[in-house]
């Protein structure tokens, strides 16, 4: 079976809207394309200590919406939401020092933003480190432990794990094989649109593994 894996995608998501009418505000205008108008209500609050508002401001900076793009300052702001225990800024800061945006590239530093984020029960910061587990990079390669984290966001809905967790028991990593199970797990990720797990799903009618010939 060839093994597709989901990378590591660059996806910044929005945190949860926080409490206050100016936040709400800014996401009203960020959702409009109106970028400007989402700066002047959240620099004031991510400024004033507001952790969903540095997140925010964060992924401005590093995707260039209404200022030039500059992953240094996506990062001090991502930082600093992160600090506060922001699981949204903790997953998008070691998206950063993943894939070196901003910072030199550190895999253990990644992983350790990850974890944070991933114990929260983010579930795209829960498939990262399966993936970190299962390629053996900012930790020992273990895939037991990749596939718990999978399995974790897998049960969220997340298309990429559940695909990559159905590549663990097609190929028995990390679980004994079972081709009925991996069959599963792509299915559910296929229907979500993911392209591998449809593809993976393909092959394994191709094959008759784990569905009848």
């Amino acid at each position: 079976m060839l093994r597709l894996v989901a990378g590591l995608f660059a996806a910044l998501l929005l945190a949860l809207p926080a409490a206050g009418q100016d936040f709400d505000k800014g996401l009203e205008a960020y959702w409009r394309g109106d970028y400007a108008a989402a700066l002047k209500e959240w620099r004031p609050l991510a400024e004033q200590g507001n952790a969903s508002a540095q997140n925010n401001l964060g992924i401005m900076y590093d995707t260039g919406q209404g200022v030039p793009q500059d992953h240094a300052e996506a990062l001090k702001w991502f930082r600093r939401a992160a600090e506060q225990g922001n699981a949204s800024a903790q997953f998008n800061l070691g998206l950063m020092y993943d894939n070196g945006k901003g910072v030199p590239q550190d895999h253990a530093e990644a992983v350790k933003w990850y974890r944070r984020a991933a114990e929260q029960g983010h579930a795209g910061a829960q498939n990262n480190l399966g993936l970190m587990y299962d390629n053996g990079k900012g930790v020992p390669q273990d895939h037991a432990e990749a596939v718990k984290w999978y399995r974790r966001a897998a049960e969220q809905g997340h298309a990429g794990a559940q695909n990559n967790l159905g590549t663990m028991y097609d190929n028995g990593q990390g679980v004994p094989q079972d081709h009925a199970e991996a069959v599963k797990w792509y299915r559910r990720a296929a229907e979500q649109g993911h392209a591998s797990a449809q593809f993976n799903l393909g092959l394994m009618y191709d094959k008759g593994e784990g569905v009848p010939q």
